[in-house]
């Protein structure tokens, strides 16, 4: 498998497990268990009941009629907005609490930028009964204060990040620091295909049901069990790799990445990590990462606060770096532009980390035959806040 994690937990250059030693005997047991817990008939009934009969899947392929219309080519959105809470996240939040359990754990902590991933883990915690910490930025818990309190209905401690830039990168510091503090008990649930190995992998893996569906769904409406495009935004990169997964290795099926550009990727106000990033080790795993000639992390910018990171997950850089994936940015102006054209067209308001990946439909030449999925990660009640501030300027 040339685009998966090898057996010491890299892809190609990028991954491994740089941590503390407080945390070796916890990420070990994980790395030893995740893959027999995972393919365990009992994990599979018990995950595959829940993502039915709980999280709602599968989630619809959607023709989208008016906006392959506009691009004259054939769009379908993969509506992960219609999950239980509202995005991708939850398909991993409920596998990684099952993979708790399984190994005794009885407290959970986790990260949380935009806070879909809290809401996702207060939500499974709520459902199994399980104490939930979430470490979120000073920031972000202002810019998403409706997740904060759904967070918090959901029995969820939420723990404003006052350190840094105050938000997801010094969330996930507060995190790491916290599960040093109290390793025994506690598993850190974390929501992106980032930290240290097996974390990317196991992410990947349970977010691989969406091109799952995508492969069964687009044979159904097409014929086809494949797409020839393949669009997702790139933060760390969860959704991306679940839209990815069961296409990474047939190389006729084109995958572009799209980054957040911030106010442009020469502004100092961005988050285009391929662009503006080098090697380097950020949260336990090795990758690309935006940062000074010593090594300090450059604050990345973007309005979507999921997307507002200063890295990208290892199984990302290595596609970057291999050139499998296309990897293009979006500024804040055109994700925008992008927002409110899905909204008036196809009568869906996304997040604006999904409307990263729809602004890329602007900067691709398509041909009328192509088939061409874009994964709309999550709904944009979490950002109506910041579309209201816009909305003269684009409606």
């Amino acid at each position: 498998m040339k685009y998966q994690v090898d057996e010491r937990g890299y892809y190609g250059n990028f991954g491994g497990a740089y941590i503390p030693e407080l945390l070796f005997k916890n990420i070990e047991t994980l790395k030893d268990n995740y893959l027999k817990i995972i393919e365990s008939d009992s994990f599979q009934k018990e995950y595959k009941r829940l993502l039915q009969q709980y999280v709602g899947r599968p989630t619809p392929l959607y023709p989208a009629k008016r906006l392959s219309e506009k691009y004259n080519t054939n769009i379908f959105l993969k509506r992960e907005d219609l999950t239980h809470t509202g995005a991708h996240k939850i398909n991993n939040t409920i596998g990684q609490i099952l993979i708790a359990k399984a190994l005794g754990k009885t407290r959970i902590i986790a990260e949380t930028g935009a806070g879909q991933h809290g809401v996702a883990t207060a939500t499974v915690c709520a459902l199994m009964g399980m104490e939930c910490v979430v470490y979120m930025g000073k920031i972000d818990v202002e810019r998403q204060m409706p997740n904060v309190r759904k967070m918090q209905m959901l029995g969820a401690k939420v723990e404003p990040v006052i350190s840094g830039s105050m938000t997801l990168k010094d969330a996930t510091n507060e995190a790491i620091r916290d599960w040093i503090n109290n390793a025994e008990n506690t598993f850190y649930i974390i929501g992106s295909v980032v930290g240290p190995h097996p974390y990317p992998d196991m992410v990947a893996r349970l977010q691989s049901v969406i091109s799952e569906e995508i492969k069964v769904q687009l044979k159904e409406l097409t014929g086809k069990d494949k797409p020839d495009y393949i669009i997702a935004c790139v933060g760390g990169g969860s959704n991306a790799a679940g839209a990815y997964y069961h296409f990474v290795e047939d190389e006729s099926v084109k995958l572009i990445s799209v980054e957040a550009a911030g106010h442009g990727v020469d502004s100092g106000e961005s988050a285009a990590t391929t662009v503006l990033g080098k090697v380097g080790v950020i949260h336990s795993s090795k990758t690309l990462l935006m940062q000074t000639d010593d090594g300090q992390i450059i604050e990345p910018y973007s309005i979507s606060a999921g997307l507002d990171y200063p890295g990208i997950g290892p199984f990302h850089a290595h596609l970057f770096e291999t050139k499998r994936a296309t990897v293009l940015n979006a500024t804040d102006k055109e994700a925008l532009t992008a927002a409110f054209m899905l909204t008036k067209l196809e009568g869906i308001i996304p997040a604006l980390e999904s409307s990263h990946a729809l602004a890329a439909l602007e900067k691709i030449k398509f041909q009328k035959d192509d088939v061409v999925v874009v994964s709309l990660s999550g709904r944009g009640d979490k950002d109506m806040e910041t579309y209201l501030k816009y909305i003269d300027t684009y409606k």
